[in-house]
């Protein structure tokens, strides 16, 4: 039985700052979750089975990356062996997967989990069905050669979404992750700026959005995991932050 916050919800996204941004108008996104309610929704036979962090009883928070592999990529991957988190990368295609395997390798072989960011970041919202697919299925099929096994999870470029994209999704067996927290290290170098925002916006349950191919960010990852271990916050993958719920093909999660 679903709570009365409701695991799905129906949402006119209107270019929600930090989440969905739309060049013009709105579009209709249904079945939007939060981390706690799809906790909240798992049935008991998943709580049951599961393991890891609990979640609903840890003050969780997922650490996500964009838009690799890179060139810089092993030494954040370097960081995070050493400090013992677990991250959840969201791999482009061109430039990325199709020239960096054995980094995308390593990110599997040490715990780390992987979804499909697209081919070419292309925004889905603008494509037909077709299209979206041709933007998924390479990452999946590298993905697949690579480690043997195909993600599960995908975040959508610029996070624009909506029902049309969700139901290629659902053929295509991917959840989309949206985020709670962005540093925008797109548009700074600056390392001290993007552990601070990251810093002021993180809450329990938040997705914090990072990109590991740009100059200021990995220099950063170690003093924010650090400060968020002195405030008591655990750090797991995607996947574990939903825990016991599985994440469902087609659905949005973001909290």
């Amino acid at each position: 039985m679903k709570s009365k916050k409701s695991a799905r919800i129906s949402t006119m996204l209107c270019g929600v700052a930090g989440l969905v941004l739309l060049t013009a108008g709105c579009t209709t996104l249904h079945g939007v979750t939060s981390p706690r309610d799809a906790r909240e929704t798992a049935p008991e036979t998943a709580r049951r089975s599961s393991t890891g962090p609990d979640c609903s009883v840890a003050k969780c928070v997922a650490l996500t990356f964009d838009g690799g592999p890179s060139a810089p990529t092993p030494k954040l991957l370097d960081i995070l062996k050493e400090k013992k988190v677990h991250a959840t990368f969201f791999l482009q295609g061109k430039g990325h997967t199709d020239t960096y395997p054995r980094t995308v390798l390593r990110m599997a072989e040490e715990g780390h989990e992987i979804g499909n960011h697209t081919w070419s970041h292309k925004v889905l919202t603008e494509l037909s069905a077709k299209e979206v697919e041709a933007e998924l299925k390479p990452v999946q099929d590298d993905v697949r050669r690579i480690t043997g096994r195909a993600p599960v999870l995908m975040r959508p470029p610029q996070g624009r979404t909506d029902d049309d994209v969700s139901a290629v999704m659902r053929r295509l067996g991917l959840a989309q992750i949206l985020w709670s927290v962005t540093a925008k290290d797109y548009e700074t170098t600056d390392t001290a700026l993007i552990t601070r925002r990251v810093l002021e916006q993180t809450r329990r349950d938040g997705i914090i959005l990072l990109h590991d191919r740009y100059k200021g960010t990995i220099p950063a990852v170690p003093g924010i995991i650090d400060a968020l271990h002195r405030r008591g916050y655990t750090i797991v993958t995607v996947s574990q932050l939903l825990a016991p719920a599985v994440p469902e093909p087609g659905g949005v999660y973001r909290p």
